[in-house]
């Protein structure tokens, strides 16, 4: 063997060596697959986890402080209530290589706007009238009123910016995405796993994590079992009963955190019958939220509040405006009904909403209600949500920018109706009061009129309030560097594996 053959031998086992201990990959156990991977038409969790590491906004939530800060946008001023001007950091490319620039901003925005996109979170710009690339590095956006939340509702992930060269292409990302964000897409195969990779040209620095990986794992038994074993690093969907044995797992961190996702049963307000308030008090009534926060702890914290005590908006003492427990009145209620009926409870198959709608149906069946349960696979479940096909339904918020006007607007107010607000609730009075929360940069202002709303919504019984979410993580002691915020989100571009 030659000199140079045993020299470029030497070399590749050198890279080859360095390659393998270069390569970190995370492992996230997901119960569900993703419903796409645009920010611009999704809303549903799994979607967000990968889109959260993909994309980036204009502003962000400090995972430490959990202030407003600039991102995308390196600052921002407010010459007048209704006027935003935003400078974009330079030199920020998109995984295509397209340059990042305000054009790219006002194509996201404008995307979001239109209502040919069917945007999922369209109300987020919903103030927005104008929106001007002044030059490459400047944006200007005015609002037809001054807008309490609007740095709030640019941090949602819905808000997040793509690739206008990959959206011309593609026509949509919901399997191509492209955007600025620490990974990047690789590569997904339906029903098994999402795989990205590190992107080496990130603005904020390479990720030291080399691949991250989303793994369906429907059984979250098998998802401990793999976490034990070492096989998955992270878990964020832990059932009650599997608290305890994760917490005494060797080499294994539980993280656990009031949160701001609230879950409601909510009403087809559609439906002549549930446009009734005797019909919806008689439901409320009949439900003893107390029951299910029991079973869910330590996962569940009680309060039959539209807006959590974890989201700006609630003022302690609220729950004095909810129903309450009253089985027999429930009865008696529902006796008064005219045109009761049979009850179809709807229930997504993930989670912890299945042992939730037995508890229901069950609570419901003692009061005297004649309920059957619709268990429904959760893709499937947010489509016909979303089409208005539900009865009685199971779902939650996960109160993204733990702001209340962004939770009472997408999902309570008329203008959402057949987007956001999957209950089709409509009130003209508490309309007013939610646009006016929305309406000021106020914020003390914006607390009283959010409380009011909160109030008559809860009067109302727009929805049943069942509990809001403790968040637990349980993560892999190798991984060090996770950053975790109340509403659910966490992100690994900052985070390294040990091993």
């Amino acid at each position: 063997m030659t000199r140079l053959v045993r020299s470029l031998l030497a070399l590749a086992l050198t890279a080859a060596l360095a390659w393998g201990a270069a390569q970190e990959t995370f492992t996230y156990a997901a119960q569900a697959d993703a419903v796409g991977l645009s920010p611009v038409l999704t809303n549903d969790q799994v979607s967000s986890v990968a889109n959260r590491h993909i994309y980036e906004n204009l502003v962000r939530r400090n995972p430490t402080t959990l202030e407003l800060e600039p991102w995308l946008a390196e600052s921002w001023e407010t010459p007048d209530a209704n006027t935003w001007i935003f400078r974009l950091r330079p030199g920020i490319t998109f995984h295509d290589g397209t340059p990042f620039d305000a054009a790219a901003v006002k194509r996201t925005f404008d995307r979001i706007k239109d209502p040919a996109t069917g945007s999922p979170r369209a109300s987020l710009l919903a103030p927005v009238q104008t929106i001007e690339v002044v030059d490459d590095l400047t944006l200007r956006m005015t609002t037809g009123a001054p807008y309490g939340a609007f740095l709030a509702a640019l941090a949602h992930i819905n808000a997040a910016i793509e690739s206008p060269t990959a959206v011309e292409q593609y026509g949509d990302l919901m399997r191509n995405p492209v955007g600025t964000g620490p990974f990047r897409f690789e590569s997904w195969v339906s029903g098994d796993r999402i795989t990205l990779v590190t992107n080496p040209d990130y603005w904020g620095g390479a990720p030291e994590i080399d691949v991250f990986e989303i793994v369906v794992i429907p059984d979250v038994n098998t998802q401990v079992a793999l976490l034990e074993r070492g096989e998955v690093d992270l878990l964020d969907a832990l059932p009650p009963e599997l608290v305890a044995r994760v917490q005494t797992l060797p080499g294994v961190t539980t993280i656990s955190q009031p949160g701001t996702p609230v879950f409601y049963l909510g009403f087809d307000h559609t439906e002549a019958l549930w446009q009734d308030r005797t019909a919806r008090e008689a439901i409320a009534a009949a439900v003893n939220t107390e029951v299910i926060v029991t079973l869910l702890q330590p996962t569940a914290v009680g309060s039959c509040s539209v807006i959590g005590p974890q989201v700006f908006g609630y003022v302690a003492g609220v729950e004095e405006a909810c129903v309450g427990s009253d089985p027999a009145r429930a009865a008696e209620l529902w006796g008064q009904v005219e045109g009761a009926r049979p009850i179809t409870l709807w229930v997504p198959q993930i989670g912890n909403y299945p042992r939730v709608g037995q508890i229901i149906q069950g609570q419901l069946s003692q009061a005297g209600f004649d309920v059957s349960i619709n268990l429904v696979e959760w893709g499937a479940y947010l489509a016909a949500t979303s089409a208005g096909e539900q009865d009685l339904f199971l779902l939650g918020w996960s109160n993204v920018t733990a702001d209340g006007s962004e939770l009472l607007y997408p999902n309570l107010h008329t203008a959402n109706v057949g987007a956001s607000n999957r209950s089709g609730y409509s009130n003209p009075e508490i309309d007013a009061i939610i646009a006016a929360s929305r309406g000021t940069t106020d914020q003390a202002e914006r607390l009283a009129l959010l409380d009011q709303a909160n109030r008559a919504l809860l009067a109302d019984v727009a929805w049943v309030t069942l509990y809001h979410e403790v968040l637990l993580v349980a993560h892999r002691d190798a991984l060090t560097g996770l950053e975790q915020l109340p509403n659910g989100d966490w992100l690994i571009g900052n985070a390294a594996l040990a091993d």
